[in-house]
């Protein structure tokens, strides 16, 4: 299938088998998790900021409760934006990947399984994500725009919950280079025959 996409987008394949040289896939992830935390840590810091509001004033900062949920609110839009294109990004390189059939990784799966459960993972975490931006939005435009605090607990612990699940899909991720060697150059390189201290001399 991946030979059919190639031929018929005329890619030209560097070493990782790719069709430049760093994936975009792994960068744009770090991006989304990144996003997300700082989104789910500063809406809990918001709701807790009663009680940690003497700390701040010890140490001389000025901040403000809503401060913190602008920040939420606004690393959590970002989050939504850029999973579009993490997402995107993943199917793309999938497509591309060749992985060893024979082998399995620590959880016992092989590279189609895994290759399969990232894929679909990756578009239900799009879809819960946008959800909770939906409700994320609700929460603050309509349903508590004067309530001091923002968020609901159960957005909360929805967002907590998250974290856990992204924590399992990126360690499915993290076995499809780290395992299989998909889109890692020194692997494809040791696949095909190549020692990969030739190239980086």
């Amino acid at each position: 299938m991946n030979s059919q996409l190639i031929d018929s987008l005329k890619l030209q394949l560097g070493a990782n088998g790719l069709p430049y040289e760093i994936p975009i896939h792994p960068q744009l992830v770090h991006l989304t998790l990144g996003l997300f935390i700082i989104a789910i840590l500063f809406d809990i810091a918001g709701v807790f900021f009663p009680l940690e509001k003497p700390i701040f004033k010890f140490l001389g900062l000025t901040a403000i409760r809503a401060g913190f949920f602008d920040v939420g609110w606004y690393n959590l839009l970002g989050t939504a934006i850029v999973t579009f294109f993490t997402v995107a990004f993943g199917f793309f390189e999938l497509l591309l990947a060749n992985p060893s059939v024979n082998e399995k990784s620590d959880w016992g799966l092989s590279a189609a399984w895994t290759m399969l459960l990232h894929g679909l993972g990756g578009i239900f975490l799009l879809a819960v994500i946008v959800a909770m931006t939906v409700w994320r939005g609700l929460q603050r435009y309509r349903w508590r725009k004067n309530n001091a605090q923002q968020v609901q607990w159960s957005y909360l612990l929805a967002g907590i919950a998250m974290l856990g699940i992204l924590y399992v899909h990126g360690t499915l991720g993290a076995h499809l280079g780290e395992q299989f060697g998909i889109h890692v150059t020194a692997a494809q390189l040791i696949k095909n025959g190549t020692n990969p201290n030739l190239l980086f001399k």
